[in-house]
This record gives structure tokens, sequence and C-alpha cells, in this order.
């Protein structure tokens, strides 16, 4: 006689049809029927891995479920897993409590693009209704007005309720391939606990994977469009925050670059390396010197390409190119745009690319005017490179400390290997980190979206990805006090996912210090040198902290320590140890 279903088997089968790898889960009570179906699941596969009970000796397929000691944990890593692969999770978090404790990396989830599925429950009956008994906590703590939809609606794309278990599977698909289309992003399942509880009779199921949004090309007029823009261009400047989420898109990029010598600038809102470092044609982190100059400026998944946002510098042409350059989530964003080609980065691009290439075999391009930008940007490039490897030479051949940071960015790039991937969840320290670990490939560099303590559950789900390359989080020392280090460090050694973390420790909250500055710069605090709001001197030492969880702890605090202490690292996070370095800075 076959067993009865229930709601958790509805969950456990969308997360399969949707082709999740994995359910992140810091979970409460309403998830006792999810757990019985992985049970029951996991006790079939057993069977028919045997080729008992009538099994055929092929196992069970589905996800992989996680146990997480902290919502922020469990969202962020499903944050990290889908930067590296593009695929949203499934994540299970309790009732509105829980909800609330992970909202913060579900709205950085929301900044970065990472599509996932989140869901926790309410009671609709209190026990008062007919049916099986949700318990009482639902009527004495865990209710909230609203329910948890309502708390979830601001910092996700699409938020509902599943009012019954009839429709709980069909919601959950669909929530899934919501998440998944442009703009990529989190959605929000309220499930019920009545609702898990209530027996399932599966109807129509799909068992079709989310579809990739990285699809849609631009029409052509607009394509065209692009193509008369650039090859009249005589000071074209390209900015880019997001193409080294998407290989194809990096390469796409790279490849119309090259082909008219345009300069491509990273900007501080990018959220990842999206051009080659080291190519020549890469023109730093600061747009506004070369938009000012400019007579024409491509966006290219630009958000927020300058500060103040209507302060666009020069009188460019600003053409955006995006599958949805208004991002629905943003309270407030101002592009300047004088012309929008809409669609997916890599495909649009190379569109545009090989309309250009048309124009060039034509020779309606002056090709002089091409080779002319080449040549300056290779003496640009060669200038900038001189001034970064003179400011590594003068940061390592220091005796003693503490450390100045460029030092501790080039040691990294050093020793970390050409396939590391580095999560930043620096604040004052991240544009140094991005000058001098000149990162080359996509997804080498990631920068960590929306409230601090997200980087380590971000790094962790950054490595369930990528395998046996090393996984870096590069971190202040005050962020890392926000971050769940012991329920990190203990997810970190039970699913044997390795990290290095490098504490780039000023003893501060500097950010917080040059806010101040800024607003007050010659007011009582800094006449004083009071310590409102930035002192770090009672901070627990970090190494001791990692090592008390776990994990191996190791402090620098001068520059020929630094060298041998990362390697010293390095190999116990190559045997499967999480190392923390807790380096001392000079600033």
């Amino acid at each position: 006689m076959a067993e009865q279903l229930d709601g958790g088997d509805a969950v456990l089968q969308a997360a399969r049809d949707l082709g999740a790898d994995y359910i992140f889960s810091s979970a409460g009570s309403e998830w006792a029927p999810v757990w019985e179906a992985l049970a029951r699941r996991d006790a079939a596969g057993a069977a028919a891995a045997s080729g008992s009970a009538g099994g055929d000796g092929s196992a069970v397929a589905g996800p992989r479920y996680l146990d997480l000691a902290h919502e922020m944990l469990a969202v962020a890593m499903a944050t990290g897993y889908a930067g590296v692969t593009g695929r949203g999770q499934l994540v299970l978090l309790h009732a509105a409590a829980g909800l609330l404790q992970g909202a913060n990396a579900i709205h950085g989830a929301l900044l970065s693009g990472a599509p996932m599925v989140v869901c926790s429950g309410e009671s609709t009956g209190y026990g008062d209704a007919a049916g099986a008994d949700p318990g009482s906590q639902w009527y004495r703590n865990l209710s909230v007005v609203g329910g948890p939809q309502a708390v979830a609606a601001p910092f996700t794309k699409w938020a509902n309720a599943a009012a019954d278990v009839s429709v709980l599977y069909g919601m959950l698909k669909r929530a899934g391939e919501l998440a998944a289309q442009a703009p990529a992003g989190p959605v929000y399942v309220n499930t019920p606990a009545e609702v898990l509880l209530a027996p399932w009779k599966p109807a129509a199921v799909s068992p079709a994977p989310a579809a990739r949004a990285n699809a849609t090309v631009a029409v052509a007029e607009d394509v065209a469009l692009a193509v008369r823009l650039l090859a009249s261009a005589r000071r074209p400047v390209l900015a880019v925050e997001t193409a080294g989420r998407d290989p194809e898109t990096f390469a796409a990029l790279v490849e119309l670059a090259e082909l008219l010598a345009i300069p491509v600038v990273e900007p501080q809102s990018a959220v990842s390396s999206s051009f080659p470092r080291d190519n020549p044609l890469h023109a730093g982190g600061e747009l506004a010197p070369l938009a000012r100059d400019a007579d024409l400026v491509v966006l290219v998944g630009c958000r927020s390409p300058w500060y103040p946002p209507s302060n666009k510098p020069g009188n460019a042409t600003v053409l955006v190119i995006d599958e949805v350059a208004h991002r629905p989530h943003m309270a407030y964003q101002v592009l300047t745009a004088d012309h929008y080609v809409g669609g997916a980065a890599a495909p649009t691009l190379r569109a545009i690319t090989a309309g250009l290439s048309a124009e060039l075999d034509a020779r309606s391009i002056d090709a002089a005017a091409i080779e002319g930008r080449r040549a300056e940007r290779a003496a640009a490039f060669a200038e900038s490179e001189a001034a970064r490897v003179a400011a590594e030479h003068r940061a390592l051949g220091s005796a003693e400390g503490p450390i100045d940071p460029v030092a501790v960015a080039a040691t990294l790039r050093a020793l970390a290997g050409d396939d590391a991937l580095v999560i930043d969840e620096t604040i004052t320290h991240s544009r140094v980190i991005t000058r001098h670990l000149m990162a080359a490939t996509p997804g080498r560099y990631s920068y960590v979206q929306g409230g601090l303590g997200q980087g380590l559950g971000v790094a962790l789900g950054a490595k369930l990805a990528a395998g046996d390359r090393l996984v870096v989080q590069t971190v202040g020392d005050g962020t890392w006090l926000y971050n769940p280090v012991p329920q990190g460090i203990m997810a970190s050694a039970q699913y044997g996912l390795p990290l290095l973390v490098v504490v780039f420790n000023n003893h501060k909250y500097l950010s917080m210090r040059f806010n101040l500055t800024r607003a007050y710069p010659e007011g009582t605090y800094v006449t004083t040198k009071s310590g409102y709001g930035v002192d770090l001197s009672a901070q627990p030492d970090a190494a001791a902290v990692a090592a008390a969880a776990g994990a191996a702890g190791f402090t620098v605090t001068t520059t020929p320590e630094l060298a041998p202490t990362l390697e010293k690292a390095i190999a116990c996070v190559r045997a499967g140890q999480t190392a923390v370095v807790n380096v001392h800075l000079s600033r």
C-alpha cells in the first residue's frame, strides 16, 4: 500500500522539478513534513541501491538537504552558490522570526540578482481549526499580523502565501521560475504548517528546471542603433557592473571592447570582475574622468553609474544595454539615458559586435581613430601598471608592522592561484583589493551586496559550487563581527567546505569615521578626538575565536610574516580545514 503523501512531499517534488541541487535550511517546527519526505526518499533510495523491495538498483533523485545553524548563513550560501552556477535553490526558514533573521541576506540576494525560493510558515487555524495540530507555539509566539509574506514583500521580487495544499506545488514551481527570470532574485512563499501537514494528491507536475533568463536578444532596430552610435563615436567609454557573473557576457564584452579599442571602467558599484584587469583597455574604477571627455558612454548592466545620481559628468550621449535597465527593487535610480537597447547582455553584445565588424569590413568606420585610441589606452595602462607595481614594492618592502593593505592584496594574488575565487566584504579596502588582485577571469572577484555580515555564507556557498578551487573571503574586522562566525565554521567542517578568510584589521570602523568627518570636518568630534561609533579596540581576537570554533587561526603583525603565514593558512585549507588570518593593518 502506497504511503499517504502530504505537503512535505509537494515541497520536495517542486524542488526536484525546479532542478534544485540543495535545500539550504535553518529550519523550525513547520518543516517536519519535509523532513519526513526526505527520510522516505532516503529510505527508498537505499532500498533501490541495494536492489531490495523490488528496487532496480538506482538511487532516488532529489536535492541534498543542508542543516545550517543561522538563517543569514542559509540564505547567503544560496546566494554564493547561485553566483557560481547561476542556478536558484530552495531556502527553508522558520516563521516570520527566521525570515527576519535572514532578511539582510535575502535583500543582498535581491541586489546581487541571485535566484532562490525562500519559504517559511505560519498557522492558519492556531489549533482551533479542523485537521492536524500545528502546535501551540504558533498561537503563543510565532504569528504576525498580515502574515510573513507581508514581511518579505519589500526585499523580494514576489511574495505570496500557499493557502491550500492543492496549490502548494504549483505555487512553488512558479516561484522558482519567477526567481530565474530577469532580473533574477529571491521570491518568497509562505507555507503554513496546516498546509504542509495536509494530504497531497499530485496533479499536474512539470519536471523541467526553471528556464535560464539569459537568452533574449535586442530587436534588430535597437542593435542597428547601437552599431551606428558606436561606429560614429570618437571618444567612447564602456562601464560595466555585472558581466562577470556570466562567462559568455564577459567574453562578449571583451570582444566588443577590443574590436573598437574602447576603454572599460568597472565602477565602485561593480558586483564582480567583469573585464580582465590585465587588459590594456581596462581603465580602472573611476568612470567620471573618462565620461567627462567622452562623446558616448555605454552602460552595460549598470545600476548606478555615477554619484550623485543626476550628476552625469560631461555631455556624452548615454546608451544603456540591459535586459531590465530600471531595477524594480531600487527606491531611486537615475541613468540619464538617451537610448536603451533591451536584451540579455551576451547575445545583444555579440549582435552589436557582428554589426560593427561588418561596418569595419566595409571601411565605414575610421580605423585610424581606433588604433589611436588603442595606443592611447596602452600608454595610460602602462603608466597605471607602473604605479601599481611601485606601490606594491613599497608596501612589501617594509620590515615592520602594521601592514599596508596593498601588501596583503598583492601577496594574496601571488599565492592564491589564478583559479581562486575571492568573495570581498571589505568597505574601505575594497578598491585596494580590486586594484591589486588584478582579476582577469569572470567571477574571480565578487563583492557582497547589501548589509554586512553575509560574506562568510556567500563564500561557503561559492565553495559548495566551486569544488576543489580555493575560495577566499576578504573581510574587514568590523564586518567580521557581523558574520555568524561559529555557525559558519561549523558548516564548513560539517559539509567539507574549507575557506581561507583574510581579516583586514584596522581596529576601527574606518568607513564610519569617513562619514563623520565628511559631515563635520571641523566638528567637536574631530577636535576632541572622540570615538563614538568607530571604536573596535575591545574586539575579540579573530584568530583565537576561529580556533575555538574549530578553524585554524593565524595572526600577522609584520610584513615579513605575511607571505609565510598565508602559505601555512592555504596549506590548511588544501588539507580540508578553514583558516582565518587576522592581519593587523596600518590603515
